[in-house]
Formats: structure tokens, sequence, C-alpha cells
């Protein structure tokens, strides 16, 4: 028999940022909706697909924050060291921090996060799961925002989140344009075995036909090492990989990367995304505000997509609880107002930092060549630029939300 349900907030995508969101409400007493047409239960089938995040010092701090903190303990892997050069070649630069300052971020599983966000999840009163269940329509105007499914229920709020990533639907319907370029190029991502210990480095190597990334993740529970690897290829030659036998990928894997960690085999299957840039041009519309890759789809070279949600997640959840304090509606205008100006800057320079990090590392030439090496190496010896970009690194730079400081609102 079909009802009506009323939340604070209803949320489309139950994904990583959704599920996130979610949390960062309930921890404030605000309810929520969260729908999604994935079936969960086969999202979190125990398998290893190679799909990793690295998730930086401030988005740690508001999963523990949101609670997430005794699930997450100890299943991931330190960053100690981020390693950046131009090829192989020498005028590397690396990030250490000093003693003392802690770990520049931590590799996780996906999985490992999607589990612990759906089970805090479920486990908050605040919190109406509806997984699997697919939309009818759905509309948001100045009455509010009402939601019904194809089961017939109807779900209602004060306030729409999109939270339902790159082909959100729910943007679209609203009109909200996106300014895109495609990059031409296909993310491979996998995970490796390896001889060597990565001694909690990352690795971020610069080839003209595009950036190749080895992640460190813990060992397995042989004490085999492990890395995460995510490669950018031209989307021509994507295809004539994925052809590869294991054996024949662990050895293109292993030659890009020039032996730094000995001899590898495959731990995960070789998965495919192609690269482009997306920005929503708003943020926001009626009674409704997007969050994560709805908003804003950027390049992987840097590994800020997933953090950068998280930083759209805690400054929503600011602008919302602070607005409900002094009397406002959760999708009152002054409320998304703020959250529009608080985040546009931000995601704005990230997104054009990232993309121009791109194009500049994929200009072929000695010439080219030699001068990102200097580059490299003027970063290298100047300490405050080297500090900037560790704070950047840690998610630690500009207006943080409190959520992001490890504080509620």
């Amino acid at each position: 028999m079909s009802k009506t349900q009323f939340a604070d907030i209803v949320i489309i995508g139950g994904g990583l940022n959704g599920l996130a969101q979610a949390l960062a409400f309930a921890v404030h007493g605000v309810t929520c909706h969260v729908i999604d047409r994935a079936d969960q239960a086969a999202m979190l089938a125990p398998h290893f697909d190679g799909r990793v995040s690295a998730i930086s010092s401030s988005s740690m701090k508001l999963f523990e924050a949101i609670g997430l903190g005794p699930a997450l303990a100890g299943k991931g892997c330190p960053i100690e060291q981020i390693w950046v050069s131009d090829g192989l070649k020498p005028g590397a630069l690396d990030f250490v921090p000093e003693e003392g300052d802690g770990y520049l971020g931590q590799m996780f599983e996906n999985q490992l996060i999607r589990r612990a966000l759906y089970e805090s999840a479920m486990a908050r009163p605040e919190i109406t799961l509806h997984m699997p269940a697919e939309i009818a329509r759905s509309k948001a105007d100045d009455a509010g925002v009402r939601v019904e499914l194809k089961n017939g229920d109807v779900l209602t709020g004060s306030l729409l989140v999109v939270a339902e990533g790159r082909k959100s639907a729910s943007r679209d319907a609203a009109g909200i344009r996106l300014t895109e370029w495609d990059y031409a190029h296909e993310a491979m991502v996998t995970a490796i075995f390896h001889e060597k210990p990565h001694r909690s480095v990352a690795y971020e190597i610069f080839y003209p036909s595009g950036p190749f990334a080895i992640l460190p993740m813990l060992d397995d529970e042989k004490g085999r090492h492990r890395s995460a690897i995510v490669w950018s290829v031209p989307r021509a030659e994507a295809g004539v990989y994925r052809k590869l036998s294991p054996r024949g990928m662990a050895h293109e894997i292993e030659k890009a990367m020039g032996g730094l960690l000995g001899a590898i085999e495959m731990n995960a299957p070789v998965m495919g995304y192609p690269l482009n840039f997306q920005h929503a041009n708003r943020i926001t519309d009626t009674r409704m505000v997007l969050v994560g890759d709805a908003a804003h789809g950027m390049h992987p070279i840097a590994g800020q997509g997933l953090n950068l949600g998280l930083r759209d997640v805690a400054a929503l959840a600011q602008v919302v609880v602070e607005g409900m304090r002094l009397g406002l509606d959760p999708g009152d205008a002054q409320i998304l107002d703020r959250y529009t100006r608080w985040r546009s800057l931000d995601v704005q320079s990230v997104m054009m930092a990232t993309d121009t990090l791109n194009k500049l590392f994929g200009i072929p030439g000695q010439t080219a060549s030699a001068a990102r090496r200097l580059g490299l190496a003027a970063v290298q010896r100047l300490k405050p630029l080297k500090d900037f970009f560790m704070a950047e690194a840690r998610g630690e730079s500009g207006n943080l939300p409190k959520l992001l400081q490890g504080l509620t609102v």
C-alpha cells in the first residue's frame, strides 16, 4: 500500500557522496530520505574490483565526525610521501610531511567506504533508505519537494539534494547546463601485487600519453604487497590494453613503472572509465542543490574527485543546519545562496588547476619536458610553495567547514 512520507531533506543518489550527505545531516538531527536505483546487496558483494580513493586528512575528519571512525580504523593505507615526476627522468618532486604533521591522506578500497556508509545510514533513525527504488516523477518548487516512486510511495521534503553522479537526470530536468569537454582518454583502473614494499609512497608519473599513478594499499592477508593503478591512456589505445591477458597487462604496467616496485602480478580486473571535464553552470535551483559529481566531474590526475564532493557535503550540512537554527526552511533561497558562494570558487579553482596540470604535462617534446623538470625542481626548493601544495593534498586549505575540521556544527 502506497504512503506519503515527509523528511526535511530528500536525497537522490545513494553513492558515497549521497550517503555521506545523509549522515552529515543525521548527526545534527536533520531527517532525510535517500533514494537510489542500485541494489546495495549487489554493490556490497565480497569482491575487489580495483577501485580505491585517496581520502585526504580533512575528509577523514569528516568521516570520523559522522560516525565512520570505528568502521574504517586500520583499513586505510597511509600516504606518507607523494613522488611526482616527468616520466622516469631525474628532477622529481617529493612531498614529505614534517615529523609530527601526520599523513598526507589514506588510501581506501571504495567498497570498504561504501559498506561503512551504508551500515551507518541503516543504523540512523533520521535516515530512511529507499534502495533499490525507481523514481516515477519529481518536483521541487516554492511549495516544497515531492518525489513519487514507481512503487506508489510519495516522499516529500523541503530541499532536494541531487547526488546521482555525472549523468544526473534531475540536474538535466532542471535545465542546469554543463560546461564540458572530452579528454579523449580513458582511465584504466586496477590493482597489483608487487615484489618490493611501497613504503607508503604514492607515485604520479607523467608521460606524454597520460599520467600514471601508483597508489599504496595495505598488504593482503598473506602479506603480499599491493598498490592500485590509475593509468590514463588515449581512448584508441585503451581497447588494445583491455584485450591483453592478465600476464600481458602486468608486463605493460611493470614496464610503465620502470621497475620501481619490482616484479608484479594482477590483483584485480582492469576497469575503464572515459575521462572528461564537467562543470555545472549553476549548482542550485528552486529547493534543489547539486553535490559531488552531479555538480563537477574532473580528471583523476590529482585524486581529488571524492574529496571535492565531500567538501560539498560538509559545506551544505553546515549552511542548512545553521539556517534551520535561525528558523529558516532547509530549502530557503538564502541558504542555497550561501552554499553557492562558499563552494563556487573552491570547485572552480581545483577543477581548472587539475585541467591545466593535465594539459601541461601532456605537451610532447624535449623542450616541454625540460621546462617541466625545471618547474618541479623549483617547487622542490621553495618550502612555502611546497607547503601550500601539501595543504591542498590534505584538503586543509581555504575556509574549511566544521565537519572537515572534525567538529559538528
